[in-house]
């Protein structure tokens, strides 16, 4: 179970059965997986399964828009596994997803801040991660407004949804890092 977030705009809350029409109508837009690194969903079903996989996940969140009550998208800390090794410290890799129809209003960054001080503050991360591919320019803005810093281009790194090697933007923030950058 999550905790409930809640910005100026949105609230950032567990996937629940009923999201399944706002999930697919973000998820099958051709402009929006394959940012993300999936397939657009082919039908409803696909959006049914995949929602059962987000109601079982920890620390993944529907985006909520407050103004109309809608999942707009998702967002998530999921497990490091560049930095698995490293026992002694708390890491996570943040990932999200947003529909086409809300890009360009500020809505991935404001989510992204809020998961931020989640992390560092009540699940005490040490690092978050998190990364792009090269031509995702959009979150490559998301990700450097939010404070992260550019670590590298990891080749090859990651299959794509079509199943080939693609390479990986990476970028890091330590937890002092983002305290200077929020003034704490």
């Amino acid at each position: 179970m999550v905790a409930t977030v809640e910005t100026e705009r949105l609230i950032l809350r567990e996937f629940r059965f009923d999201d399944v029409k706002d999930l697919y109508e973000y998820a099958s837009n051709p402009n929006v997986g394959p940012n993300a690194g999936w397939t657009p969903h082919k039908n409803i079903q696909e959006s049914e399964s995949v929602l059962n996989m987000f109601m079982r996940a920890d620390n993944l969140w529907a985006i909520v828009y407050k103004e109309n009550h809608k999942v707009i998208g998702s967002i998530g800390l999921h497990d490091d596994i560049l930095r698995s090794q490293i026992k002694d410290l708390k890491t996570r890799c943040l990932g999200y997803a947003l529909s086409y129809d809300y890009w360009g209003m500020g809505i991935a960054t404001e989510a992204v801040k809020a998961i931020q001080e989640y992390a560092f503050n009540v699940m005490k991360l040490d690092l978050l991660s998190v990364d792009h591919y090269p031509h995702n320019s959009r979150s490559m803005k998301v990700i450097e407004k939010c404070g992260f810093k550019r670590e590298g281009t990891l080749r090859k790194a990651r299959l794509s949804y079509r199943n080939e090697p693609v390479d990986i933007v990476t970028y890091s923030l330590l937890k002092e890092e983002w305290k200077e950058l929020n003034g704490r």
